[in-house]
């Protein structure tokens, strides 16, 4: 499995199934840096949205698109699906992979939709996929945002790999983590949070939190260095890594940059 961080939450998982090459696009947010509107409100933070551009290559790579798959993408999340990703998805005709809640909506906006069953394991290409409720934020900030799923892809002769979607440190997660026990899990380590109200994401000491528990997952972190709204930085989470001794399980990757997974993951040297 080849897997190409692009922006933000915005990645690429490739594959074959049944001789097919399938190119799984997961949350594209593609508008130009500061086409989008701040996540903060007050002081002097206030950036516009993303920070940084697509990488160069981007249009070649999402050439190799076959389908595409949301883990949320109401009330506002532009992050994880925008007018550019929209618009993109539309002249492409590309099949976009659903929960049942989110149907409507997409469709409404001229996408082809092909949800999933609500819950539980089911077929995926030739595998499998299980979707694994998030917890986007807790309390009363958690009350006003929309939840979503990450989600589990398991394929014949490849890693299984944990898409964990919006979330922060919850039950559901560990369970995923505990019980189902991917390979690897792809985790946003940005530590997102509004002027009020707690974290609405998996920051950097979560993150690390989480591989001192699950001493034989590999970690891909993603969700950094793109919105305003993250604090969380490769270089914190790097550094957390080399001094706790788990950074050979730790993938942290440029915008643009792909790495080839076998069914055993291998360490970074």
């Amino acid at each position: 499995m080849l897997i190409t961080q692009i922006r933000n939450a915005t990645l690429m998982l490739e594959f074959h199934s049944e001789g097919q090459a399938i190119g799984l696009l997961v949350d594209p947010m593609l508008a130009p840096k500061a086409a989008l509107p701040s996540l903060k409100y007050f002081g002097g933070q206030r950036r516009r949205n993303p920070l940084v551009e697509l990488p160069i290559g981007s249009e070649a790579l999402l050439a190799r698109a076959s389908h595409a798959l949301i883990t949320h993408c109401q009330r506002g999340h532009f992050d994880h699906l925008d007018r550019a990703g929209k618009r993109w998805l539309r002249e492409h005709d590309v099949p976009l992979l659903c929960m049942p809640r989110d149907e409507a909506y997409l469709r409404e906006r001229g996408l082809r939709t092909q949800p999933l069953s609500a819950s539980g394991r089911q077929p995926f290409f030739n595998g499998f996929i299980t979707p694994v409720p998030c917890v986007h934020g807790e309390g009363w900030v958690g009350r006003l945002m929309e939840h979503g799923h990450g989600f589990l892809v398991e394929l014949p002769g490849e890693p299984s790999v944990y898409l964990a979607g919006d979330t922060v440190d919850c039950a559901a997660l560990r369970h995923c983590l505990g019980t189902l026990r991917p390979d690897i899990a792809v985790l946003p380590a940005g530590g997102a949070r509004f002027d009020l109200g707690g974290d609405i994401l998996l920051g950097v000491d979560d993150v690390a939190r989480l591989a001192g528990d699950y001493p034989e997952l590999f970690i891909v972190a993603n969700h950094l260095e793109a919105l305003d709204h993250c604090p969380g930085t490769r270089a914190a989470l790097r550094q957390h890594a080399v001094r706790q001794g788990w950074q050979q399980r730790l993938w942290l990757p440029e915008d643009g940059e792909a790495r080839q997974f076998k069914a055993a993951v291998p360490a970074l040297a």
